[in-house]
């Protein structure tokens, strides 16, 4: 097996038991994919995520078709082929964390409360409702993801993309945070936003924030 491949699979298993772990999912859902050159390694289908060894990840091509493993992969593969077709994506983190999808059933996107929002491209939208595992959700989730890094999903969860796994599952946390912060303030009043004219400014000192940690 090709070491990088090995690695990018171990990667997913590692991100998948975060989200429980951090509770962004319950059981086996939501799912996890990253890219690796034109293959991509994601989650099977309905698999305990503790249960996962590296053998278990299929790598699939960006087609769908599975080019190694036995396990079928995640029933939402074609929002994860298409956020790697159509939005340049690195790696695809789809969770169903509480307080997004809490917010998806009373707004149509993620209100300004934090300048966090910046890391997203502006305001992170919410996809108009369809099956899951759907072409028709796939469809739904680009359309919402368009310029920007993540979206929710109505009645569903959250996707968000990165140039790599860990980046894309941080930004799951963040708009997690985002959902639960304006839930939170919204039960006692009417939260202040940021402007626009402000998330513009925050988006381009977002561009050089952070610095790579030393070998």
């Amino acid at each position: 097996m090709d070491a990088r491949l090995a690695e990018q699979r171990r990667e997913v298993i590692r991100i998948a038991r975060r989200m429980v772990a951090d509770r962004l999912v319950v059981g086996t859902s939501g799912n996890v994919s990253v890219r690796c050159g034109d293959l991509v390694a994601v989650t099977p289908s309905g698999v305990d995520y503790e249960d996962l060894r590296v053998p278990d990840i299929p790598l699939v091509d960006l087609d769908g078709n599975v080019v190694e493993g036995d396990l079928k992969p995640t029933s939402e593969l074609p929002m994860h082929l298409t956020a790697y077709r159509e939005h340049d994506a690195g790696a695809v983190v789809h969770t169903h964390s509480l307080n997004a999808t809490a917010l998806s059933l009373l707004r149509d996107d993620v209100p300004a409360v934090h300048y966090q929002l910046a890391d997203f491209g502006g305001a992170v939208r919410v996809a108009r409702y369809a099956t899951f595992g759907s072409p028709e959700l796939a469809e739904s989730m680009s359309q919402a993801l368009a310029g920007r890094t993540g979206c929710v999903l109505r009645n569903h969860g959250t996707i968000t993309i990165a140039e790599t796994l860990p980046k894309a599952y941080h930004r799951a946390r963040q708009l997690e945070w985002l959902c639960e912060l304006w839930l939170t303030a919204a039960r006692v009043g009417d939260p202040h936003l940021l402007s626009d004219e402000e998330l513009a400014r925050c988006a381009k000192l977002f561009a050089t924030y952070g610095q790579n940690p030393r070998n």
